[in-house]
C-alpha cells in the first residue's frame, strides 16, 4: 500500500468535498484515514493448524457468531455482522481459532458479502478436505443503512455450502438449524 499516495488522495477528497485539509481539525486526517484503511485492508498472518482426526469424529463442528467486519467495494463503507462457519470433518480437524482467522483473511479486503461467504467456504474446502463445509454471514451494510434507502438495522444473509452440507438434506438442515439467525 502506498501510504503517501493514500494521504494525498484523502487530502484531495477533503478539498473536493469543500473542506480545508490544512485546518487545525483536519490537518492530520489524511494520515489517520490512510492508516485506518491500511489496517482495515491488511489481514493478520496465521498458520493453518490441523490435527489428525484419530477419533473418527464425523459430526458437525460449528463456530457461531464470529465477528466479521469488511469494506463494501462499491462505497468504501463498512459492513459488519457475524459469520457462522461449520464443517463435517474428514481425515483432519481444524484448530477452532482458525475458523475465525479464515473469516478475517478474506474480510480484510474491499468486498461484497456474497464473495466473502464463498471465499471462506472454498478456502476451507480446499485446505481441509472435509466431508462438508457451510458458511452463513449476517451483516448490516452501512452503505444501505446510512445512505440511499437508509434501512438502518437491516441484515443481509448469505450462505455457501459444499459437500454433504449442500447435498444431504439432513446435514444441511442440521447446519442451518444450529447456525440459526444471530439477530432477532
Amino acid at each position: 500500500m502506498d501510504m503517501q499516495a493514500a494521504q494525498v488522495a484523502v487530502a484531495d477528497l477533503l478539498m473536493a468535498l469543500g473542506q480545508d485539509p490544512a485546518s487545525e481539525h483536519l490537518a492530520d486526517t489524511p494520515r489517520r484515514v490512510a492508516a485506518a484503511y491500511a489496517e482495515l485492508l491488511t489481514p493478520r498472518e496465521f498458520n493453518l493448524t490441523t490435527f489428525p482426526n484419530e477419533e473418527g469424529y464425523d459430526e458437525l463442528v460449528l463456530a457461531k457468531n464470529i465477528p466479521v467486519q469488511s469494506l463494501c467495494e462499491h462505497h468504501l463503507l463498512p459492513f459488519h455482522g457475524v459469520a457462522h462457519v461449520g464443517y463435517l470433518p474428514g481425515e483432519r480437524i481444524l484448530g477452532l481459532s482458525k475458523l475465525a482467522r479464515v473469516v478475517e483473511l478474506f474480510a480484510r479486503d474491499l468486498q461484497v458479502q456474497e464473495r466473502l461467504t464463498k471465499q471462506v467456504a472454498d478456502w476451507l474446502d480446499e485446505h481441509l478436505a472435509p466431508k462438508g463445509v457451510g458458511v452463513v454471514i449476517e451483516a448490516e451494510h452501512l452503505c444501505m443503512s446510512m445512505r440511499g434507502v437508509r434501512a438502518s438495522g437491516s441484515a443481509t444473509v448469505t450462505s455457501t455450502m459444499h459437500g454433504l452440507l449442500r447435498h444431504d438434506a439432513r446435514s444441511r438442515q442440521e447446519f442451518l438449524a444450529l447456525a440459526g439467525p444471530a439477530r432477532g
